[in-house]
Formats: structure tokens, C-alpha cells, sequence
């Protein structure tokens, strides 16, 4: 690595206010921190904001994963893998039960991840009040004040109306019993594994500046009225066509006209079909 570039890209100065943020959200959970992100080598829109936590906590002997959609090919994936581990010299997997840090657009691993892991979350929208309130300066009053009232009326209008929430994906969440925080554009069908999750969760957002978190084991529920079930997306006796797996989350490729199933998440797919196989 060259002598006039910093370790992992950023400089010592920024990783430092960082780090400064993380821990203030990890004091908080749930809590939207404020933070000077920096222009990176990726367009925004492209995770920048996952990509500065990552860049800031990874070390030499970490081993990195990143995943887009649950796939570990995709063009996001293979980029940021590849420049966050030539900058930091740090090893790459696809393997999630390898990986100690796992950066992610819109997923979480099917397979359940321990203690000794940190997942960081490329996010977009920081806050979920802004479905509700635009105003980014009347949203940390709401947040301050414990008033979530507009968020809880929307609910109950899509329900009355259409029967379920308009939110398929960053479906809000209560975190601790007391901020509402907005989970990234994860489907619902990966809200509950946040509760009590044994591993750190970090949340990014390049774009708006904003880093909030979920220290392990913290309790995380969505939104919802006690007499009406939070829903997830549900694959009734439907099986993933590689590797028969039930019970995951499936993407639907259409082939000429047919609806097709297959594992969302490339890794989980790969090793079922090992496991089928020997």
C-alpha cells in the first residue's frame, strides 16, 4: 500500500469522529447520531455511509463480507468488497459464519450470526419519521418529545383502509421501548431477526449524515396495534428451486412466463446445496 494513503482510505481524524458517533449510538440504541460524512470514491446511493463505519472498524484481521439483496455477486457487492479489502489489506468471504463484519444492502443473513460479528447497514433514509414529517427539524422534536402520533395515525389509515401497512420494507421498529428508528430497506420478513440480535448492528447513511445502532440482545419490535399481527412475507409450501430450502426469503424470477423460486440469499443457497449434496 502506498505511503501517502491512509489505512482503510480515511483519514485518522474522520474515522476517529466515527467512532466517537458509534459509540454514542450504541450508548442510545435507536438513537439517530449526526456525523461530517466525507465524500467517497462511490457515487451516493451506493452505501457510503455503511462504507465510512466499515472502513473506520475494520482491522487487518477481520474478515469482510458484503452483500446486496443477499447476493454476494452482485455489482455493489463485488466492488465495495474489493476496495475495502485493498485499502485495508483485511481478508474477503462469502461465508457468513467466516465473516466478522458484514456489510449489507436490504438484508439480513439467513444464517444467524453470533457475538463476534458486527453487521453494518447501508441505509438511505436515516429516520422513519420522514414518511410522516418532512422536516428534519420538527422530526427530532417528535423524537424528543416520545411522539410518534403521526406515525401510529398512518398506520391506522392503511389499515382501515387497505388492511395492512403501506410499509413492505423499512417496516418502523420500536427499539429499547422508546425510539422509533427506521430498520434500512429490509423486508419485514427480517424484522424479527433484529430482536435480541447477538450481534452489533450498525446503521449508515451517507447521503443525510446520520450513523444510529442496536447493541446486541436489545429488544426490537415493530409497530403494530395489539389486536392486529405484524405480518412478514410468507412462501406457502414453496421450496427454493437449487436447494429445496423452506422457510427463507425467496426471490421470483420469471422464465418464459413461469414463476421461478430461488434462496435471496446466495451464500445460505450455496451452502444448503453442499449439504444436500453430501
Amino acid at each position: 500500500m502506498s505511503e501517502y494513503l491512509n489505512y482503510s482510505y480515511l483519514d485518522e481524524d474522520t474515522k476517529k469522529e466515527i467512532r466517537r458517533a458509534i459509540i454514542k449510538a450504541v450508548a442510545i440504541p435507536g438513537y439517530i447520531v449526526p456525523f461530517a460524512s466525507r465524500e467517497m470514491p462511490v457515487s451516493r446511493g451506493w452505501g457510503t455511509g455503511g462504507l465510512q463505519i466499515t472502513l473506520t472498524i475494520i482491522t487487518e484481521n477481520d474478515k469482510l463480507k458484503v452483500i446486496d439483496q443477499g447476493s454476494d455477486d452482485s455489482v455493489n457487492a463485488v466492488i465495495l468488497r474489493n476496495f475495502i479489502s485493498s485499502s485495508s489489506n483485511c481478508g474477503k468471504t462469502t461465508d457468513t459464519t467466516e465473516a466478522t463484519i458484514i456489510q449489507t444492502r436490504h438484508r439480513i443473513p439467513e444464517t444467524k450470526t453470533n457475538e463476534n460479528q458486527i453487521i453494518v447497514f447501508q441505509v438511505p433514509y436515516p429516520d422513519a419519521l420522514v414518511t410522516v414529517e418532512p422536516d428534519s427539524y420538527k422530526q427530532k422534536l417528535l423524537h424528543a418529545f416520545n411522539d410518534y402520533s403521526k406515525l401510529w395515525t398512518l398506520l391506522y389509515e392503511d389499515i382501515s383502509t387497505m388492511g395492512d401497512s403501506r410499509f413492505s420494507h423499512r417496516y418502523p421498529v420500536k427499539v429499547n421501548n422508546r425510539y422509533i428508528m427506521d430498520p434500512s430497506p429490509i423486508p419485514r420478513y427480517d424484522i424479527p431477526k433484529l430482536n435480541n440480535n447477538s450481534s452489533l448492528l450498525l446503521f449508515g447513511a451517507g447521503r443525510e449524515k446520520r450513523i444510529y445502532a442496536i447493541p446486541p440482545y436489545t429488544t426490537v419490535e415493530p409497530i403494530k396495534f395489539d389486536d392486529i399481527p405484524f405480518k412478514i412475507e410468507r412462501y406457502d409450501n414453496i421450496r427454493c428451486e437449487k436447494c429445496g430450502a423452506a422457510d427463507v426469503f425467496l426471490d421470483v424470477i420469471k422464465i418464459n412466463g413461469e414463476e421461478h423460486y430461488f434462496c435471496n440469499d446466495t451464500d445460505f443457497c450455496k451452502r444448503n446445496l453442499n449439504a444436500v449434496k453430501s
